[in-house]
């Protein structure tokens, strides 16, 4: 049984899904895998072997990329090699590596490829 109230799923608006795609594997290092699920195409962030939340880049019509709103944070072993790729395949560093306290982690937040805000998040 999952948690309750504890994020499941997130979606992120794309204009341009392969574009998108194309951005976060580069910039994260990872393989995102195409999927449809009865709708539109996505593009489905890799889970792992936890229990982990995970989600998709997604392009609906009625969704818009944008800075303003809610902003889901991606949990990475290190933020230091992705903010040093990210102005390279067309985003943008808004936060810089920023220390939390009492030796919570590190976060970040970015513009992607699409015009969306997200942030990051890592121990180290």
């Amino acid at each position: 049984m999952l948690n309750p109230n504890v994020p499941a799923w997130f979606e992120i608006p794309t204009r341009d899904l392969d574009r998108a795609q194309r951005f976060y594997e580069a910039a994260l290092d990872t393989t995102l895998q195409r999927q449809q699920f009865g709708g539109p195409a996505m593009a489905v962030f890799p889970r792992g072997d936890k229990p982990n939340a995970t989600g998709a880049l997604i392009h609906m019509q009625q969704c818009e990329p944008s800075i303003q709103g809610s902003i889901v944070y991606l949990s990475l072993d290190d933020i230091r090699p992705v903010l040093a790729r990210v102005a390279d395949l067309g985003g943008e560093v808004f936060v810089p590596r920023t220390e939390l306290p009492d030796g919570i982690g590190f976060f970040a937040q970015i513009r992607d490829s699409e015009g969306n805000r997200v942030g990051l998040f890592s121990p180290q």
